[in-house]
């Protein structure tokens, strides 16, 4: 290859992995062309799967400060550059190996830094961003239904206690000018109740008759 070319290659390579939100590097020996395709159809728009030279790949991996990654790269390589879900591509990657035994995932990068097979097969049993995204929604939705139960709450309490004061009111409007409502015994009539209380000494005695001669008996002149 030209000295041009390895340029060009590495500076594409290098590229791939500055845009990349992660890599996946794969042993794609067995497969066919028909598979590749196949892989590349399944993985979409979430990842660039690529064959790559590995002296290319580890002087690309150097420039972008990816250190640690010159042991993955042994044998025929491909690396799934990810941008987007990478719990997603990793998944589609399992997928595809456990229907084609002849891909081998060697491990990746994240973040900086290198991950070796069984992580990467770990990754891949993670919930994507899609189910984590609706279960933090569903999650804020609840919190949020409870807290416009506990809002309307009081307002309901409200509601309640205004509807049975005009249903007192409607029986008694006096509830209304701001009095006590109606007495639950009839008063008395002032003047039994001025005799009631009159003072014992006032109440005089009526005077004794006077006698009278008795039948017979005459009186002196």
């Amino acid at each position: 290859m030209a000295r041009a070319d390895r340029q060009a290659a590495v500076a594409e390579i290098v590229e791939h992995f500055n845009d990349a939100d992660g890599a996946v590097l794969t042993d794609y020996r067995g497969l066919t062309v028909k598979q590749l395709q196949d892989l590349r159809r399944s993985l979409g728009a979430n990842a660039n799967y690529a064959v790559v030279k590995n002296t290319l790949a580890k002087i690309a991996a150097n420039e972008v400060g990816i250190s640690g990654f010159d042991d993955l790269l042994t044998g025929p390589t491909a690396i799934a550059f990810i941008n987007g879900d990478v719990v997603e591509a990793a998944k589609g990657l399992r997928d595809f190996a456990k229907a084609n035994p002849t891909l081998i995932i060697k491990g990746g990068v994240l973040d900086g830094n290198i991950l070796d097979a069984a992580q990467i097969a770990k990754l891949a049993d993670l919930e994507s961003r899609e189910v984590l995204m609706g279960k933090l929604a569903g999650a804020m939705l609840a919190s949020l239904s409870q807290a416009v139960y506990l809002l309307n709450a009081p307002l309901a309490q409200a509601a309640r206690l205004a509807g049975a004061l005009q249903a007192k009111a409607e029986q008694d409007p006096s509830i209304l000018a701001g009095g006590a409502g109606t007495p639950v015994a009839a008063e008395e009539a002032p003047e039994a109740a001025a005799a009631d209380e009159a003072p014992a000494d006032e109440v005089t005695e009526a005077p004794e008759a006077e006698a009278t001669p008795e039948e017979g008996e005459a009186t002196e002149a």
